[in-house]
């Protein structure tokens, strides 16, 4: 009875059974070959090469808040993520708590029936008396409950097809090398059978734990994680993952408030830390998890701790360690010679608030010298980018419309510090900017300024020239920035990253700007919630779609496509049709402002215009898509569109037939990524409409969508194009980098005096806006 009701407690949820069959059919292409045990990894994303994984579940991950039974739903979901790793071709060990937990359960109900058929029995009748539950001693609960235990994780692998096997061992097996030995070569014929080894110490017979038993560099085995770290070892795993029920290790308790969560943990930083208490359960604390994992580290296996019962993470956290993402402590030999990317953002946010504070003029100084290092030095500039160029080239793995992307020239550069020197004159009155300003009453005077956002992080592709134009931006806006280009343009970024600084030093405020240049994936980036306050994405819309999806309560500003249209009206311009369709598709056909989809209105087919139109996109050698209302009109048409929702990014684009306006309005609404959207017509109504009714970032009349730009707007320069809804839309310049705050100057008030029986009254009268002067006070 008691094994079918383990056996009902472990059925997996219907979703997780739908994803047996993705997991058995899984490609095993991405299984690790192994490597030379010896060394543990040094970096997270080495993690995946992981062939045999240990896996230690700490009570507080196996038990129930009351100690008293098995958290079944976390446990299914530890077994699926087990299981798929194991499905995929790695070697999958488990080191297990909850048998004691699971024993108490079964006994305190045996007891509870016992106590009360024996008062049934000796008073007569069914009332029961308040009964008391004895303590019930460890060991026992231990023999109880290790059968239970090991019949639930059975139930549950069977439901992945997946074998398992029950290994109970204690501190002799390890200091007996006969024993050692049989044991080793048990676990080593499990693996090669494709069965996962369930290990636990035989808490039925193992005494307890003497303090300081370690034998000299052997760790002796007083809990379950001393029992990890030792089995990890002894097997030459490549990975321990330790689940608690904390994130990781901090630098000092968790819940204090200078509490820090560790990312990396290197042996040298052990005096760094301050240990808590212990877990409500188990034997071990933080400490022994940490001495337990250095020791393994020391044996060649990489370690990360990490928690298995937060319910948004528990699902994942498995996978995404062995996936190398940022998740838990991860503990390396390696200790890497610059900042990590949170000091380096800790930084920014320090010196940022420094740049803020400058004067105006101090902070167009920085940009004017900026853009004169640009051209002074540009043999230097131009030098790295053909690094990055030649290696690009040979690698062969970089398209075109990116090639061109990547290239800087003496041209380009000019036109850089062009635009520096723009924003330079901008940034005279962007911080401090008094937007409102309103005498609530008498001595009691409220203002709306500009102020920067905080830390932006800016990740850009193979587009260097981006590194000067949003650095430029930030200084200008007083914000910190954080920089993540892409590996293509390294050594292009690496020297005018040190342009930027070399400007921001003569103001004393260097580390401002920050260049990322260690490993670390954009999805973890985007998990900075705390340090970062805002992320604007610079490429492709695969990239742009993967920050909004990756980023965790931090704002993302841009665009994931550039889907722009044209609309040719019936009443437009023969000459300003050419003009502006060629300049909208061929002037950079790789940008998010360039055409992706001409509609025509249908009376124009068949005429003149539309031949001149074909014509001139068939010299430009423009592939034409057809849409389905034109290729209904042609007998033999061009390849027929696979979407109207297409951002080609090439010499390619959709063209379709609309029957009016109003209709093309209407495909733009349906079809469109509100980015850019054109009309071409002489008339003004029709064009005024269009303007109108259109909801996209930027709608223009009679003009090619490639003026969408803000250093065409003569905005300087940008740092994007946004369609969100929200605070900034369209080209977004040093305008769209700043907030607002409140300022209130008053003399003593307080809310009691504008009550009922207050003595003042609300006056709210609109002031004169401009600069505030300094200690400026009304008089009346």
């Amino acid at each position: 009875m008691l094994l079918q009701r383990l056996a009902l407690c472990s059925r997996i949820p219907l979703d997780s059974r739908r994803h047996v069959c993705w997991l058995l059919t899984r490609p095993l292409s991405q299984v690790p070959q192994g490597r030379a045990h010896g060394s543990s990894f040094a970096h997270r994303g080495e993690l995946r090469q992981a062939k045999r994984i240990v896996v230690k579940l700490g009570s507080a991950v196996v038990t129930r808040g009351d100690e008293c039974g098995l958290a079944l739903g976390r446990l299914a979901s530890i077994v699926e993520q087990v299981a798929m790793l194991q499905n995929q071709g790695r070697e999958m060990m488990i080191v297990t708590s909850g048998a004691v937990a699971f024993g108490k359960q079964r006994l305190r109900h045996e007891i509870l029936l016992s106590q009360s058929v024996r008062q049934a029995l000796h008073s007569g009748h069914n009332q029961l008396k308040d009964m008391s539950l004895p303590l019930l001693e460890a060991r026992a609960c231990a023999a109880a409950g290790q059968s239970g235990l090991m019949a639930l994780y059975e139930a549950m692998f069977t439901q992945y097809s997946t074998c398992t096997a029950q290994v109970l061992v204690t501190n002799l097996d390890f200091h007996d090398d006969q024993k050692r030995q049989n044991l080793n070569s048990t676990l080593q014929e499990l693996l090669r059978m494709n069965i996962v080894p369930i290990v636990n110490t035989n808490d039925a017979v193992v005494p307890p734990p003497e303090p300081n038993s370690d034998l000299q560099g052997v760790i002796s085995i007083k809990d379950n994680d001393s029992l990890a770290a030792r089995l990890a070892v002894e097997m030459k795993a490549d990975l321990l993952i330790a689940l608690s029920d904390v994130e990781g290790l901090y630098n000092s308790p968790p819940g204090t408030d200078d509490a820090k969560l560790i990312d990396i943990f290197y042996p040298g930083d052990q005096q760094s830390i301050t240990y808590g208490t212990k877990s409500r359960v188990g034997l071990g604390g933080m400490e022994a998890k940490v001495k337990a994992a250095l020791w393994a580290l020391q044996g060649g296996t990489s370690v990360v701790i990490a928690n298995g019962t937060h319910p948004k993470v528990t699902g994942h956290v498995i996978t995404d360690i062995v996936e190398g993402k940022k998740v838990g402590t991860f503990f390396s030999e390696i200790k890497p010679a610059g900042p990590t990317v949170e000091q380096q953002t800790e930084m920014a946010r320090s010196t940022g608030r420094t740049l803020a504070s400058l004067q105006p003029d101090q902070r167009s100084e920085i940009i004017c010298h900026l853009a004169e290092l640009l051209t002074e030095r540009k043999e230097e500039i131009l030098a790295a980018n053909k690094m990055d160029m030649d290696l690009a080239v040979s690698a062969g793995h970089l398209p075109p419309p990116m090639l061109k992307r990547l290239s800087l020239s003496s041209a380009k550069l000019n036109s850089l510090a062009i635009g520096l020197r723009q924003i330079a004159v901008a940034a005279q009155d962007s911080v401090g900017r008094v937007l409102r300003r309103t005498r609530v009453a008498q001595n009691l005077e409220l203002e709306q300024i500009t102020v920067p956002i905080g830390v932006l992080l800016v990740i850009f592709e193979a587009r260097p020239d981006c590194l000067p134009q949003v650095s430029a931006l930030a200084i200008a806006s007083g914000n910190a920035l954080l920089l993540k280009g892409g590996k293509e343009a390294a050594n292009t970024n690496r020297i005018l990253h040190q342009l930027t600084q070399e400007a921001l030093s003569m103001h004393g405020v260097k580390e401002a700007v920050q260049l990322v240049s260690t490993r670390e994936e954009v999805e973890d980036l985007c998990r900075l919630d705390k340090m970062i306050d805002l992320i604007i994405p610079r490429g492709s819309s695969q990239l742009v779609r993967n920050i909004q999806r990756a980023a965790k309560g931090i704002p993302v500003l841009g665009h994931s496509e550039g889907i722009c249209h044209v609309y040719v009206d019936v009443d437009a311009s023969v000459d300003k049709v050419i003009k502006i369709v060629r300049d909208s598709k061929c002037d950079y056909p790789a940008a998010c402002n360039a055409m992706e989809t001409l509609l025509i209105h249908r009376e124009i087919l068949r005429t003149p215009l539309f031949d001149q139109i074909i014509d001139m996109l068939r010299t430009e050698r423009v592939k034409i898509h057809a849409g389905p209302q034109f290729a209904s009109y042609l007998t033999f048409s061009p390849s027929e569109a696979s979407s109207l929702r297409t951002e080609y990014g090439d010499l390619e684009c959709c063209l379709e037939v609309v029957d009016s306006m109003q209709e093309a309005v209407d495909h733009i609404h349906k079809y469109g990524s509100s980015h850019t959207d054109v009309i071409i017509t002489e008339n003004e109504d029709k064009a005024e409409q269009f303007l109108q009714q259109l909801d996209s970032a930027c709608v223009f009349w009679n003009s090619s969508s490639r003026f969408a730009d803000g250093y065409r707007f003569g905005l300087g320069a940008e740092v994007g194009i946004s369609t969100a809804r929200i605070h900034a839309r369209g080209p977004v310049g040093l305008e769209g980098l700043l907030t607002t705050k409140w300022v209130l100057r008053g003399d003593g008030h307080t809310a009691a005096d504008f009550s009922e029986h207050g003595t003042m009254k609300y006056l709210h009268e609109n002031l004169p806006v401009g600069q505030p002067l300094a200690g400026q006070r009304d008089s009346n």
